[in-house]
Parts: structure tokens; C-alpha cells; sequence
């Protein structure tokens, strides 16, 4: 869980964010709660998915529910299934971001690495307004292509 002094700054309080950050980790996902555990994760061999999770309608809407989806109605699926919350875990997503380049900050967003190379990503544009089923196919089909 989160280091209250840590997050002292955050825009948001932590009574709105955790319950959209157990969502996510009561389903198996992992909390990038550092720069150092993103790098640490997305050096890791193999497949990462990460989920730039907010407060946003659209993630509750379409982008946590198309993401757990995802993960539990696909064959194959990401090596490891990871989180950070933007305006919540500020140095974590502010590495993330680093790692998401060329794509601007996006949250909600949902990125696919392999092997720490960035080889599929959703960016809010493309969450907003769509089904939490059009965002699991999506996700789905990376899986297909992208995990073993």
C-alpha cells in the first residue's frame, strides 16, 4: 500500500484512489509505486503489461473492466500485470512516461511491453466513449500477437 508521507502532493485523496487501485491489484496486478520498480519491471524478460490507471469516468467505465477482460478471458496473456495511478504514484508515472515516448501522458492508458520494448499501447482517445468488450478485444488481440 502507499507511504502516506510519500504522497503527501497528490492530487488526489487516498480514500478516492485506493478503492480504484484494488480493482486493479485484488486481480492479480502489481503497483509501480517508484521509478525504480518501473525500470526494475520493464527490464524484466518477457511480456508487461502496464495500466495507467486515474480517477477518470473512462476508466472505471471502459478501461479497468475492458483490462480485467482482458486478462481473464484471453488465452494468452502478459508475464507480468502491472499498475501506477497518475495523480496518485507521481514519480512512477512520471518514469512510466519516459518509457511510453513518443506518446504524450494519456490517462487512463493501457501499454504492452516485451522484453522492455513498448509494442502495443491505448491512450485515453482511444478508451473514451468505447465498450469495456472493445478494449478487452483489443488487448486480446496484442496478446495473440505479442505473448507467448
Amino acid at each position: 500500500m502507499c507511504n502516506f508521507a510519500e504522497n503527501l502532493n497528490n492530487m488526489y485523496p487516498a480514500e478516492i484512489v485506493i478503492p480504484m487501485k484494488e480493482e486493479l491489484t485484488e486481480n492479480g496486478f502489481d503497483e509501480l509505486l517508484s521509478p525504480a520498480s518501473v525500470d526494475e519491471i520493464l527490464s524484466a524478460p518477457g511480456t508487461t503489461l502496464v495500466v495507467v490507471n486515474s480517477v477518470c469516468g473512462c476508466s472505471a467505465g471502459s478501461a479497468r473492466p475492458g483490462v480485467l477482460m482482458s486478462v481473464h478471458n484471453s488465452a494468452k496473456r502478459p508475464d507480468h500485470l502491472t499498475t501506477a495511478f497518475a495523480g496518485f504514484d507521481l514519480a512512477a508515472v512520471q518514469r512510466l512516461r519516459e518509457h511510453l515516448l513518443p506518446y504524450p501522458p494519456s490517462s487512463p492508458a493501457v501499454a504492452l511491453f516485451k522484453d522492455g520494448k513498448l509494442v502495443h499501447m491505448i491512450e485515453r482517445h482511444q478508451i473514451e466513449g468505447r465498450p469495456a468488450q472493445m478494449i478487452a478485444q483489443n488487448l486480446m488481440a496484442a496478446y495473440e500477437e505479442y505473448c507467448n
